[in-house]
C-alpha cells in the first residue's frame, strides 16, 4: 500500500518506518527542509532506541524516503496519517494550529480518494472538523474518508510499541474506510477498536488521564506512607496483585511530566468545562502532581537544614529513560527550585543534557554520573536510567561531601545503599536508613 505520513516527530517517524518495515511504500512529510535532509541521510533528530538503525534499513531498502512539500505527499498516498504535534495552548486547550494547516493543505492538493487518518492527539470533533475544512474548500465528499486512529506510542519504547501494538483503535464514519485501514495494520497481527470517529478521539484521552490519576493515587498514598511508617512498594504490590487493578503504573515517584500526559489531562478538564461537566478528579491528580516534587524538595531541605550554598547532584534530567525529551521533566522543577534556594548544581543524563543546558547554562554538567557527587551535600535521583541503577555507590560516595541519597524514583535497593555507607531518603517511605558504620 502506498502510505504518506505528515510530520516525522516522535509519533509520526515511528509509524512510518513500521509501515515500509512490512513492505508498504512510505512517504514521509516535513516541512522542515533540513530535518528532510538529515533524515534522508539516515540522521534521526530525535533520541529513540531502534529508529536510526531501521531509518537507514528502509532507507537502504527504497521503501521509505522523506519530502517538504505536502503536493508530492498527496500525490502518492492512498491513506495519508496527520502527525504533527498538538503542545497544550495557554488556554489548556491543545494548539491545533499544525492540523488546520495540514488539513487546509490536503483540501488543496488532494488529487484521488484518499483516507485521511488523524493520528495525533486531538479533541472530539476534529475529525468533523477536518472533514468541514474539506468540503468547504470544494472538495467532493466522495474524495475522501476522515478516519480517527490513535497513538498510544510510549517515548523511549515508541518503535517497540508501533511494532507490537496492544491494540488498534479505528474510528470511522464508513465501514469501508475502516477496513481499508485493518489491512494496513494487518501485519502487526494486534486486536482492533472499530468504533465511531468521535468516541476513537475520547478514547486516548480517556486512556493517558487514567493512567495519570492512577500515578498521582499512589503518590498521594505514598505522602501517607511517610507520615505513618509504611511502604508504599509494599503497598502498591498488595494493591496491584488485585487483578481488578493491576500493578503497571504503581510506582511512587515525583510525578508524571513529559510531553503526554500533562497536555492530555488539562486538554480533557478543559473539554469537560466546555461540556459543562466538572472533572474534579482529575483537578485533584493534577493538583498532587503539582505538589509532589516541591513535597520531595521541602524533605532535602529539612535533611540538610536548607540548601543554600549547598551542592546537589542531579542523576537525569530527561522526564523518564530512553529519551531526550524534557517536556514538562521533573527536573526542571527542581533545577528552578534549588537555584532559588541558593544551592549550586550537578547534574548528569546520557541523552538530555544539551536540552536543559540551552535554558540552565550555569549548571555544571557532569560527563560521567560519578562526577556530580563531587563535594556534593546530597545527590538526588531524577530519571530512572538503567546505568544509575549499577552505578559504583561506593566510588560516589567516596567524592561525596556528605554520604547523602534522595532517590525520587525508588530504584536503588536497600543492600546497595548499606554495603556504601549512604542516608537514604526516598518516596513513600518515613524513616530515613541511616549509613553503615564505616570500617
Amino acid at each position: 500500500m502506498k502510505v504518506t505520513v505528515i510530520g516525522t516527530g516522535y509519533v509520526g517517524l515511528p509509524t512510518a518506518l513500521v509501515f515500509a518495515d512490512h513492505g508498504n511504500e512510505v512517504l514521509c512529510v516535513d516541512k522542515d527542509q533540513s530535518k528532510v535532509e538529515r533524515l534522508n541521510r539516515g540522521e534521526v533528530p530525535i533520541y529513540e532506541p531502534g529508529v536510526e538503525a531501521l531509518l537507514r534499513r528502509q532507507l537502504d531498502d527504497g521503501l521509505f524516503r522523506v519530502v517538504s512539500r505536502i503536493e508530492e505527499g498527496m500525490a502518492h498516498g492512498e491513506v495519508v496519517f496527520i502527525a504533527v504535534g498538538t503542545p497544550q495552548g495557554d488556554d489548556g486547550d491543545p494548539d491545533m494550529t499544525a492540523v488546520w494547516e495540514v488539513a487546509q493543505d490536503i483540501a488543496r492538493t488532494i488529487t484521488h480518494y484518499t483516507i485521511i487518518v488523524n493520528k495525533s492527539t486531538v479533541p472530539v470533533g476534529t475529525g468533523d472538523k477536518v472533514e468541514k475544512i474539506l468540503l468547504d474548500t470544494g472538495v467532493s465528499p466522495d474524495l475522501f474518508d476522515i478516519v480517527s486512529n490513535p497513538e498510544f506510542l510510549r517515548e523511549g519504547s515508541a518503535l517497540n510499541d508501533a511494532q507490537r501494538p496492544d491494540r488498534i483503535v479505528v474510528g470511522a464514519n464508513r465501514r469501508e474506510a475502516a477496513h481499508r485501514l485493518m489491512e494496513l495494520y494487518a501485519p502487526l497481527e494486534a486486536p482492533v477498536i472499530i468504533t465511531d470517529r468521535r468516541s476513537s478521539e475520547l478514547i486516548k484521552y480517556a486512556s493517558n488521564c487514567f493512567l495519570a490519576t492512577k500515578i498521582s493515587f499512589i503518590n498521594a498514598i505514598s505522602r501517607l506512607c511517610e507520615e505513618c511508617g509504611a511502604d508504599v512498594a509494599a503497598v502498591a504490590r498488595g494493591m496491584g496483585s488485585d487483578p481488578r487493578i493491576g500493578d503497571k503504573f504503581l510506582q511512587a515517584g515525583l510525578g508524571w511530566g513529559g510531553s503526554c500526559f500533562p497536555k492530555d489531562v488539562a486538554a480533557l478538564i478543559k473539554i469537560s468545562e466546555d461540556l459543562g461537566y466538572d472533572f474534579g478528579i482529575l483537578k485533584t491528580a493534577v493538583e498532587v502532581n503539582e505538589t509532589q516534587t516541591t513535597h520531595f524538595i521541602d524533605r532535602l531541605k529539612q535533611r540538610l537544614d536548607g540548601v543554600r550554598g549547598k551542592t546537589i547532584g542531579l542523576l537525569g534530567l530527561a522526564f523518564k529513560p530512553n529519551t531526550d525529551d524534557i517536556r514538562d521533566a521533573k527536573s526542571l522543577e527542581i533545577i528552578e527550585q534549588l537555584k532559588a534556594e541558593g544551592a549550586f548544581i550537578r547534574a548528569y543524563d546520557p541523552a538530555a543534557t544539551e536540552h536543559v543546558r540551552a535554558i540552565h547554562p550555569d549548571i555544571d554538567y557532569c560527563t560521567n554520573p560519578i562526577h556530580v557527587g563531587r563535594a556534593a551535600d546530597a545527590v538526588i535521583l531524577v530519571t530512572e536510567w538503567p546505568e544509575f541503577k549499577s552505578m559504583d555507590l561506593t566510588e560516589l560516595g567516596r567524592i561525596m561531601k556528605r554520604r547523602l541519597i534522595f532517590d525520587g524514583r525508588r530504584v536503588f535497593a536497600p543492600h546497595q545503599i548499606e554495603r556504601a555507607g549512604f542516608e537514604y531518603v526516598t518516596v513513600g517511605a518515613a524513616a530515613p536508613l541511616e549509613p553503615a558504620p564505616q570500617g
